[in-house]
């Protein structure tokens, strides 16, 4: 079938405070890590030989995932680092460098190898994808998917004629500027033979780097444009959006966890709800060792995570919250992603726990 490389070692400071302490692929979607999903899918097509380059809280991923087993794949780990005075530091290789320090190590890439990025959520039918490459006789493909003119800006898109070779790439371009609409979903598919042309030994990145190369030396690289579900996780507001969209059921294969016991509302094991006295309309998700006292209410789509305490008349709206988080009484969340520590609203403006100036009262409901 193929082998298959997820990316997961960057920092994901775009994504703060989120990441602060959790490698971006950590980061929960109805309780799991966005990488489980990835690597579900990787099996569900029968891909079950998977590299990953780690190195920010690298151990939070190896033991979470280990060898893989328990999802039914082999999974290897490539650490990337330096020492510096006596301490190892994370230090990513980036994207392709990463591939090449894995190939020169062992050779893992003997055969034709999906590379996709440890942060987003994809349904791409991974078989029609690997042959429409082998049809092509392609030395390396980028998925791609048509995004709205006026959002190419988020993007690095692909500029490829009509047979799909590509021909350039505009990094982030404004609507003017932008030469087509096809928009990189950091999915790759790569021959052998493209992990030799990286250099050996130093930085060097797909997108920026490799992809020019190609395009300048005139070999076999083609843009698949397909209709798929592609959910990136690149800001704190797509974040959000995401777990909205989840929430609602609007992707296929995310299912909420829990035993449903209204229409609408799921509740984990040894939760603790006042249901005479409380408000809640679904979709909405109260995770174990959860406590919703009297008089609140809870709008959905809302996610609760385990061990939350809500205090009496507390409110949240479209929210989610991470486990362990306390509500003061009468306190109202509304459109925010919040955990013990911080609380961030919708549009990435984030509050601390203890910050004087915030009328929100909130903290840690482990004690």
């Amino acid at each position: 079938m193929a082998k298959a490389m997820i990316l997961a070692a960057g920092q994901g400071t775009r994504v703060r405070p989120l990441t602060k302490q959790t490698p971006k692929p950590m980061v929960p979607i109805l309780g799991k890590p966005v990488m489980e999903y990835i690597i579900e899918h990787l099996a569900r097509y029968g891909v079950t030989d998977i590299m990953v380059n780690v190195a920010f809280n690298h151990w939070k991923i190896e033991n979470y995932f280990g060898d893989g087993h328990r999802f039914g794949v082999n999974i290897g780990y490539a650490y990337e680092g330096v020492r510096e005075h006596g301490e190892i530091v994370p230090k990513p290789l980036g994207s392709a460098g990463g591939m090449r320090r894995i190939q020169d190590f062992s050779g893992f890439f003997d055969e034709t190898t999906i590379v996709l990025c440890g942060d987003a959520i994809i349904d791409l039918d991974i078989k029609a994808a690997l042959f429409e490459h082998k049809a092509k006789e392609a030395l390396a493909s980028v998925v791609t998917l048509e995004v709205p003119r006026d959002q190419v800006k988020n993007y690095g898109i692909v500029v490829a004629g009509k047979d799909g070779k590509v021909e350039s790439f505009q990094e982030k371009p404004s609507p003017e500027e932008a030469r087509s609409n096809l928009a990189s979903t950091g999915i790759y598919i790569f021959e052998p033979a493209v992990v030799d042309l990286i250099p050996p030994g130093k930085e060097f990145d797909i997108g920026s780097q490799l992809f020019p190369m190609l395009v300048e030396k005139g070999l076999p690289f083609y843009a698949q444009s397909r209709f798929f579900n592609w959910i990136d996780i690149g800001r704190v507001a797509d974040y959000w959006a995401v777990c909205q969209r989840v929430l609602r059921g609007e992707i296929a294969q995310m299912d909420m966890p829990g035993k449903e016991v209204r229409p609408g509302v799921w509740v984990g094991l040894n939760t603790s709800v006042d249901w005479d006295s409380v408000n809640i309309t679904g979709p909405v998700y109260i995770g174990s060792g959860s406590c919703v006292e009297k008089g609140v209410t809870i709008e959905g789509p809302a996610w609760i995570g385990h061990g939350c305490r809500l205090r009496e008349g507390s409110k949240v709206v479209r929210s989610v919250l991470f486990e362990y988080t306390r509500l003061g009484e009468g306190a109202v969340f509304d459109e925010v992603v919040a955990s013990p520590v911080y609380c961030v609203d919708r549009h990435g403006r984030t509050t601390y726990q203890g910050d004087e100036t915030t009328s929100l009262r909130w903290g840690d409901a482990r004690a």
